[in-house]
């Protein structure tokens, strides 16, 4: 019966709404815990709206995000609000987009960046504190995952629409605390699955906007069921005992 259950595409289902609870206490816990105060410093949400959602990479020195991978990172969202809220940010003096849309950190926006990684550092031990062999069970494995996850995309070849190969890997300087590793990791993982639902609802005739207003039914049960196996290929990458203490290890964050 567990082998059934720990099959990848069923884990993969079982694990997405455990990394999402997990991934949005971190993130909640970083904007009450000093992350809202210190954005107040740079702009506020409009001078640093998009940095936060982009850090994992734009942190990276000569990290850059590219037009295509910034419509995958935001496709549900409006393109003519995200390119106003980019021009805000560009003229805040906190991203730089060069003539073929591809974003980067300005040299301030890197110092806000750096500043936030301190403050997810902070949050992130109070916030598990006490789990620190738990954590750092599942930064292994979630590392493990994106560094199989990387290697199928690049067999599979990206055409430039993927939200995941945009993002990954995540900066892990040297010295970044497991709490920040394991926030950036989940985050990274989700962005795996984002593209696989994408795929789904695409393949079924739907776009960003229609599969938004589906109601629950057979035709959403079908895109998920659908989702789950394409974003099962990395979860190979694990034993079936892996993936169960993965699932049990989020299960007990607290968040």
């Amino acid at each position: 019966m567990n082998s059934v259950e720990l099959a990848p595409h069923r884990i993969a289902g079982l694990l997405a709404p455990a990394v999402d609870r997990v991934f949005r206490a971190g993130m909640l816990a970083g904007r009450d815990g000093g992350g809202a105060v210190l954005a107040q410093r740079y702009g506020g949400t409009a001078g640093t709206g998009f940095l936060v959602d982009l850090r994992t990479r734009l942190a990276a020195p000569g990290g850059r995000v590219d037009g295509p991978g910034f419509a995958a990172v935001t496709r549900y969202q409006d393109p003519v609000a995200c390119s106003r809220a980019v021009d805000k940010q560009v003229a805040y003096g906190m991203l730089q987009r060069s003539a073929d849309g591809t974003l980067s950190a300005s040299e301030r926006g890197a110092a806000f960046l750096s500043e936030l990684y301190q403050v997810y550092a902070d949050v992130t031990e109070e916030l598990w504190a006490g789990h620190d062999e738990r954590v750092s069970r599942m930064v292994a494995a979630l590392g493990r995952l994106l560094s199989y996850a990387l290697v199928l995309a690049d067999e599979e070849g990206d055409d430039g629409g993927s939200a995941f190969t945009a993002m990954a890997p995540p900066y892990e300087p040297d010295g970044t605390p497991s709490g920040v590793l394991l926030l950036n990791r989940l985050g990274t993982l989700r962005y795996h699955r984002a593209d696989a639902h994408a795929a789904a609802w695409a393949a079924a005739g739907h776009t960003a906007v229609s599969v938004a207003a589906l109601p629950a039914g057979p035709e959403r049960t079908a895109i998920e069921l659908e989702t789950d196996r394409r974003a099962a290929g990395p979860y190979t990458a694990l034993g079936a005992e892996e993936r169960l203490t993965l699932l049990a290890d989020l299960a007990a964050l607290p968040g």
